[in-house]
Parts: structure tokens; sequence; C-alpha cells
């Protein structure tokens, strides 16, 4: 199991190389979820990770279809982990029954955008920050290979953003995400 930030690039974010053999009953197993309480007895500690780090692990995750194991105490939720492990708009996107593997459309500034096609043609996307400082990237959906307009929902707030055109702008965190569902406005 790993424990840090750089554990979690790595792995994490090596695991494109995988997505050609993603489908219904094979996915990657990248490892056990490092959020909320780790261990066992008196060694009980808060995950290494920060908030945002925890917010892109799960993301992440859910984008790459990947067993999502608890490896938290379960007797010793917070309800910040708690909300972690049952968004149920992020569950979805981890559970879409094409199981389809996310790939990574966009690099540039420490910023990589994943996307997964999901069952109803919507498709599931992370725009990931990787600096160790925020970031305000603008997304250009024709760099994304997107039509003009798009009607994006930020999954873990759970908020309709809108009918969007050209481009969107986001603030990230240090090492944090933006999940969105995006769909073609029709």
């Amino acid at each position: 199991m790993f424990f840090s930030w750089g554990c979690l690039l790595i792995i994490g974010f090596g695991l494109e190389k995988a997505a050609p053999h993603t489908r219904p009953g094979e996915f990657n197993d990248p490892d056990m979820l490092i959020v909320g309480k780790l261990g066992w007895g008196p060694r009980l500690h808060h995950s290494r990770l920060s908030p945002d780090e925890q917010y892109t692990h799960i993301s992440l995750w859910s984008l790459l279809s990947a067993p999502l194991l608890i490896g938290c105490d379960m007797s010793a939720l917070d309800e910040f982990t708690l909300n972690l492990l049952t968004n149920d708009e992020v569950l979805a996107i981890n559970q879409d029954a094409a199981a389809k593997p996310a790939m990574k459309i966009f690099e540039g500034d420490h910023v990589q955008v994943w996307s997964k096609e999901l069952e109803n043609g919507s498709h599931a996307v992370g725009i990931f920050n990787l600096a160790d400082y925020p970031v305000q990237p603008t997304i250009s959906f024709a760099d994304l290979k997107w039509p003009d307009q798009m009607k994006l929902r930020d999954v873990w707030r759970q908020k309709d953003l809108g009918v969007q055109r050209n481009a969107y702008q986001f603030s990230i965190p240090a090492h944090g995400v933006v999940l969105l569902n995006a769909a073609v406005v029709r």
C-alpha cells in the first residue's frame, strides 16, 4: 500500500498504459484507498494525503474504474471521509456499466485532463492540478476535441454549471481536482 502524494502520482497517473485492457469484468487495481484514518489499534493515524489530495485520489480511482477498496478504519470515519466515500455521483462514475477506460486527453502546465465515456453518452472528466500551488486553467473545448457547447456539472459539489461555450476556467487548489460530468448540448 502507498501512503504519500508522490506514490499517488506514480501509481495513479501512471495507469494510462493499462487503459486498453479496461472493460466490463477487467479493471485496474492500483491499490487500496488511503483516505481517513489508517492503520490498526494504537497505530491508527490520519491519511498523509491532504483533503485536496484525497479528492484527487478518489476522483482518479473512479475515472479508472478501479476497485474502491476502503483501507481506513470504518469504525473511525469522520464526516469528511464519509462524504468522500459516499458521494453517489462519484460512485456512479466508478461503477458505470460501460466500464470504458479513462484516458488522459490533455496535459500542460502541471494540469492533466482525464476523460471516461459513460454509458449514457456523457463523459466523466477529471481536471487535475499536479502542481504544488493553486492554478486557474482555462480549458479549451477545442483542445479536448469537444463541440462548442457542453453542459457541465461539478460532481463533487453536485452542482450544475450550466451550458458553457468554447472554454471554461476553473480554480484548482494544489494537488486538487475538478470532477465533472460533461454532456453534449442537443
